[in-house]
């Protein structure tokens, strides 16, 4: 069953420094804990992690932040890549099109930077719309258990090697 492309209708940007409390408050918003809202302010923090201009938000048409997603740099095998994480709109913008359109334009900014892989540990009914597959199938897996579908990667740029391995996400992660 082919999506119904709501992304078109939504204004996606890079993170500017006068997004940060409306970040906090759409991640706050749409989980039922602070924790993911404050992940990302950790992540913000850490030079090893944080890359500018892979925090991504969609705006409504109003120009408030409806939705946010994050690429923040791990590793797997030792080899670098991709954690998207966390990706949230707020409750009042969701099944509307404007996650898919932040997760997209994400993923185009990481494909612009020659970022070679992206991993999520998301639902597997929602992320295989963008070509997310089980990390299982080159080699990659967490160092926690979870279910394999919900482990997922996404080759960016096949001209190299997969990286395959245990997954290293940034000590904010907490795993």
């Amino acid at each position: 069953m082919p999506d119904t492309d709501h992304t078109r209708l939504w204004t996606t940007r890079p993170e500017t420094p006068s997004d940060i409390a409306a970040v906090h408050a759409v991640n706050s918003a749409a989980f039922e804990t602070r924790a993911e809202a404050d992940l990302v302010d950790a992540l913000r923090q850490d030079p090893a992690a944080w890359l500018p201009g892979l925090s991504f938000v969609a705006e409504a048409a109003d120009g408030s932040v409806a939705a946010h997603a994050l690429l923040t740099r791990c590793l797997v095998g030792g080899a670098p890549a991709l954690a998207l994480a966390p990706v949230a709109t707020a409750p009042e913008w969701q099944r509307r099109g404007a996650g898919q359109a932040v997760v997209r334009a994400a993923l185009d900014a990481a494909r612009a930077r020659a970022e070679p892989l992206v991993l999520v540990l998301g639902h597997p009914g929602y992320y295989p719309r963008f070509g997310f597959v089980p990390a299982s199938r080159y080699g990659i897996r967490p160092g926690f258990e979870v279910p394999d579908e919900a482990m997922m990667a996404l080759v960016l740029d096949d001209s190299g090697p997969v990286p395959l391995g245990t997954i290293q996400y940034p000590a904010a992660f907490g795993v």
